[in-house]
């Protein structure tokens, strides 16, 4: 197994492969305790989760219904927004991987539960479960990093394209659940394949197009209308298009957090080639990074802030990972691996840190400061205006510089 990211030191180097495979075997026995020990607990605290959301929101709605008064508009629009994060996160996504399945409540079942989101559920299930989950961070396979539309790591080339993907990231934020929509349809590949008119894509987009159409009727035009008599369409309108994108940027935020701070790891295709099951288990170790925080936090982020341990056991029920986590920890320290844990705010820096670092030439964040600038801006827009020989000149130039900067740091 191979990190793509160029590095001195390879992290498992250290590791067997009689290290590698034992390791799998003591993760496989922390599983087979949890599925062992599931039950009445369990399945009401999900129950529980369920039944607390649909009451926020139906209140939240109840108290947006005299929206036009600045207090109901404030109150209603941050429960409408918790509501809408805890359907999304701890509900939604964790009912569609199968984490409760095992309670044969139709109801709750990954292949009943439609969530509130424009992608339909069984099109995020095979992107998301199927591909993302089984090829995590790797390169060409993985496509759930950077969505498509985004440099994601130091090996691949740099073209003047990457300078706007702060701004991509950005805008995929605030409208997450349509761009989800966009990369579960594949839709730039079938443009570029020129196979939009293929008799199954146009079912997909169909079925995307009638989710949306749902939902926007049921937040912009359903919901606002039943506010009409106080006067409240256009506060109630505004409260669901705000509650959406607090949703949407908290949940690009949390999946952020997961496998792109810096110093998680991106693989070559050709390292998952013959993979076994212990390294498949580092794979998804060493590229997924957790969140420190309380328990509202784990709650609020779909205990996606336990994403080590969610993508080692992804059908384990959610309110697990917090129980399991210490022990997971205890086998990365036993094996000498970097669990990658920090509070949000910091995780979400360093997400952000490595989009606008990878939406440069590499090398030219770290080596730019207050007495170079010009001259590094200008070496910038040469590479941004000049052809491909123009940008591999220059690259080895910076290249250089990072050199040079490296060794007088170690001197």
């Amino acid at each position: 197994m191979t990190a793509l990211q160029k590095k001195s030191d390879n992290p498992i180097a250290h590791l067997t492969p009689e290290d590698i495979e034992q390791l799998g075997v003591e993760l496989d026995a922390i599983r087979q305790d949890v599925l062992d020990a599931r039950g009445a607990s369990d399945a009401a605290y999900i129950r529980k989760v369920i039944s607390v959301q649909r009451k926020l929101e139906l209140g939240s709605r109840a108290v947006l219904l005299a929206s036009v008064f600045p207090p109901a508009w404030v109150v209603g629009t941050a429960g409408l927004s918790v509501a809408k994060i805890l359907e999304n996160m701890e509900i939604g996504h964790n009912i569609l991987h199968g984490q409760w399945d095992w309670m044969r409540d139709p109801k709750i079942h990954s292949t009943t539960w439609e969530w509130d989101m424009a992608t339909p559920a069984k099109q995020w299930q095979h992107s998301h479960n199927e591909l993302h989950h089984t090829y995590t961070n790797v390169i060409g396979k993985d496509n759930d990093l950077g969505y498509g539309i985004m440099r994601v790591d130091e090996d691949q080339p740099w073209h003047p394209f990457f300078l706007v993907q702060p701004f991509w990231n950005f805008v995929n934020a605030c409208f997450f659940e349509y761009g989800i929509a966009a990369y579960d349809l594949e839709l730039g590949a079938n443009i570029k394949r020129k196979k939009t008119k293929d008799p199954e894509f146009k079912a997909r987009v169909s079925q995307v197009l009638r989710k949306i159409r749902n939902q926007a009727t049921k937040d912009y035009v359903v919901h606002p209308a039943l506010s009409l008599p106080t006067g409240s369409f256009l506060p109630t309108l505004a409260a669901n298009f705000t509650a959406n994108v607090v949703r949407n940027l908290w949940s690009h935020s949390i999946i952020m957090c997961g496998h792109f701070p810096e110093g998680v790891e991106t693989f070559e295709k050709r390292s998952i080639e013959g993979e076994t099951r212990g390294e498949w288990y580092v794979r998804q170790m060493l590229g997924s990074a957790n969140i420190s925080g309380s328990k509202a936090m784990h709650l609020m982020s779909g205990n996606l802030s336990h994403q080590i341990e969610h993508h080692l056991f992804p059908d384990l029920p959610s309110n697990r990972y917090a129980e399991i986590a210490p022990k997971v920890k205890d086998l990365f320290d036993k094996y000498g691996l970097n669990y990658h844990a920090a509070p949000f705010p910091k995780q979400v820096a360093s997400a952000w840190h490595k989009v606008i670092r990878l939406s440069l030439p590499n090398g030219w964040l770290a080596t730019t400061n207050a007495k170079n600038v010009v001259p590094q801006t200008k070496l910038l827009y040469k590479m941004t205006t000049g052809g491909a020989k123009v940008r591999r000149a220059a690259q080895a130039r910076l290249n250089q510089q990072a050199r040079r900067a490296a060794e007088a740091k170690a001197a």
